[in-house]
């Protein structure tokens, strides 16, 4: 009597660990995506009420030498968690669109991707860099291994859009390797400053052990008032 209720006790609870396992598995799987999706949607609509009721962008950089020092001991232009741009990714897919908030804290990367605040400003001369998930809170970079050079990332902070051609393959290094956020970045291959983007995210795919980094530098620049930018338009 005693074994057959050890056994009964042992299979209930792996019974009820098994489950506790598949609801989390689809917390993070579904739950967390439909709640990253949603804030992120909100973050945008914010965004475009605050461009479309005339409030000036905040913190890009306006188009210039594309050497030129920035200022010294600006500060900070972004508030901390704030959104302040839009980024898409064509080779994503056309409806790829996501918020660029200031920060990259865990709070921050659960409603849109995170700019390194030690890092230059959108269009400035130096190394705008910016991370995202690769998988959980709406999975924003989870294609991230199809990025090609050449490929298209586009930044709108509302008045400017700022066109970045990627310039290699993903390429893949450890979580402390800051000298790839750098205003030449480290392995990027860029010998002088520029105008760059750094993109980064988690390797592999469901882990965190590695980071995969891109670079861009930035293309072209055109006013909101004249359109959507070519790389948006095919």
């Amino acid at each position: 009597m005693t074994v057959r209720w050890i056994v009964r006790t042992l299979s209930e609870l792996c019974v009820t660990t098994g489950t506790l396992i598949v609801l989390f598995v689809c917390y993070l799987l579904f739950w967390t995506g439909v709640r990253a999706d949603s804030a992120m949607d909100q973050e945008i609509g914010r965004l475009q009420e605050r461009w479309s009721a005339g409030a000036p962008a905040t913190g890009a950089a306006r188009p210039g030498p594309a050497t030129a020092p920035a200022p010294p001991g600006r500060p900070r232009p972004y508030g901390n968690g704030a959104a302040f741009a839009v980024m898409y990714l064509p080779r994503f897919g056309a409806e790829w669109s996501k918020p660029v908030l200031e920060g990259t804290g865990t709070g921050v990367l659960r409603r849109g991707l995170g700019h390194y605040a030690v890092t230059a400003r959108l269009g400035e001369v130096g190394n705008f860099s910016v991370a995202g998930h690769r998988r959980t809170y709406g999975d924003p970079f989870k294609d991230f291994p199809r990025l090609r050079p050449g490929d298209a990332v586009v930044v709108s902070d509302g008045t400017t859009w700022f066109t970045y051609r990627i310039d290699r393959r993903p390429y893949r290094t450890l979580p402390d390797d800051i000298g790839v956020i750098d205003p030449v970045p480290r392995a990027s291959g860029y010998r002088g400053p520029g105008r760059y983007l750094t993109l980064t995210t988690c390797d592999p795919e469901w882990g965190h052990s590695h980071r995969l980094i891109t670079w861009a530098h930035l293309d072209a620049t055109r006013p909101v008032a004249e359109g959507r930018p070519p790389a948006l338009s095919g």
